[in-house]
């Protein structure tokens, strides 16, 4: 489910099915890096909307989380831990940060749950099909970490 006003109509029916966050966390620079910036921005969109779709009834894809590519670590840290406590009193059991920017890697272990770093993989000139298959590629090594992580759960509740 998707951040839309139709989708959360079909939430609210089902928000007990519902436990897992989906946060894409993209950074904005307007230096000599735009370009490869835009591009982890526009890949991270692509692959959490490919998560969203596979996961459908289980995933809430929230809305892009957009900061500063200068913006402090330490800022972004506490950004996170508000949205993690805000979304756990929520219901969410499960909260996943979806980047392409290896900053983030630094304080992943700060982070209060789940991050994960895929590699920003130039789409821009490929074929619709090329395009499809690479999304798809990188989907299939996620699904075994999201299905892993909800069975590792699933046993402690038990």
């Amino acid at each position: 489910m998707k951040w839309q006003i139709k989708e959360i109509d079909i939430y609210l029916q089902a928000k007990e099915y519902v436990d897992t966050a989906i946060i894409p966390l993209i950074p904005i620079s307007w230096g000599n890096d735009i370009k490869s910036t835009v591009q982890m921005g526009e890949f991270i969109h692509l692959i959490s909307d490919e998560l969203e779709r596979q996961f459908k009834g289980r995933v809430f894809q929230f809305p892009p989380y957009t900061y500063l590519k200068t913006e402090k670590l330490e800022e972004r840290l506490i950004k996170m831990n508000e949205w993690h406590e805000h979304l756990k009193d929520s219901g969410f059991h499960h909260i996943i940060y979806l980047t392409s920017d290896v900053d983030w890697k630094q304080i992943e272990s700060d982070l209060n749950d789940t991050l994960l770093w895929v590699p920003s993989i130039p789409l821009e000139h490929l074929d619709q099909k090329y395009k499809v298959e690479t999304l798809s590629n990188q989907i299939k090594q996620m699904i075994p970490i999201l299905t892993n992580k909800w069975q590792k759960n699933e046993n402690e509740t038990n």
